[in-house]
């Protein structure tokens, strides 16, 4: 079974989003033996923004690194991915690893019965942090997004660990971090 670990926040040692992945990954890892994972840091070594060039496959560096990103999501069976909360939406960094893997006829096709995906079959977990308080308003433009691309791409089994009100206080960051902690589910019974 391959996992697939990315964070996408910048903020390093004070990020909240990457302890949580990396608890998910650990929770896996625990769970399921010979898990091989791949981690890949899009705040660290950051994809080029989509361009023409891309779309071109002109530049040979960046058509084999899209093919590599390409691989390492067909492969995975589980995808755990670090996404806090920017601008009401995810990092750029993340939407432009998005934009490797959001490709016409690899993960997805269009039909005369509208659009199929064609990356079923994996589990995807999105550990989700945001500084003030979004689940279910107006202002959270990230799950329902995160939600969408991936279902576009056949994915429906998606999960949230959240972690909100980060910015609100010390007291609230340490309450939602514990709580998000506390509502990883246990791999198990998906390995199986």
């Amino acid at each position: 079974m391959k996992l697939l670990h990315l964070d996408s926040s910048i903020l390093g040692q004070n990020s909240a989003s990457r302890p949580l992945s990396a608890a998910i990954v650990a929770r896996w890892q625990n769970a399921v033996p010979g898990l091989q994972v791949r981690h890949r840091d899009l705040a660290a070594q950051p994809l080029p923004h989509l361009g023409a060039g891309s779309l071109a496959g002109s530049d040979p560096a960046e058509a084999a690194e899209a093919e590599r990103v390409m691989q390492e999501f067909l492969e995975a069976d589980v995808v755990v991915i670090g996404a806090p909360m920017y601008n009401f939406s995810v990092p750029s960094t993340l939407k432009a690893w998005i934009d490797r893997v959001a490709v016409a006829g690899r993960t997805f096709r269009y039909t005369e019965h509208g659009p199929q995906g064609l990356a079923g079959g994996k589990l995807v977990i999105i550990a989700s942090t945001r500084g003030g308080f979004h689940q279910g308003g107006t202002t959270d433009f990230q799950e329902p997004y995160l939600r969408q691309v991936f279902g576009f791409l056949g994915i429906t089994d998606i999960e949230f660990v959240r972690a909100e009100g980060l910015a609100m206080s010390p007291q609230q960051r340490q309450d939602a971090m514990a709580a998000a902690h506390a509502s990883i589910r246990t791999p198990l019974a998906r390995a199986a």
